[in-house]
């Protein structure tokens, strides 16, 4: 998810986008520590996206 298509999100919406891909998260590295995960790099994108939304909540936070 890209800076700009988060930025219009409402900050209902990007607190609801954070526990999905904290909940997507936690089921690959369950699927890692068992040895099916098939794409390992989808781990370090859903990190970037947590960490993108989390810093527009803090702006936000820091503006309002």
């Amino acid at each position: 998810m890209k800076t700009n298509e988060i930025r219009k999100l409402s900050t209902e919406e990007i607190n609801k986008k954070i526990a999905e891909s904290k909940e997507e998260l936690f089921n690959l590295r369950m699927k890692q520590a068992t040895g099916s995960l098939e794409n390992a790099s989808r781990i370090r994108e859903l990190r970037k996206t947590v960490a993108r939304l989390k810093t527009i909540l803090k702006e936000r936070e820091i503006e309002g």
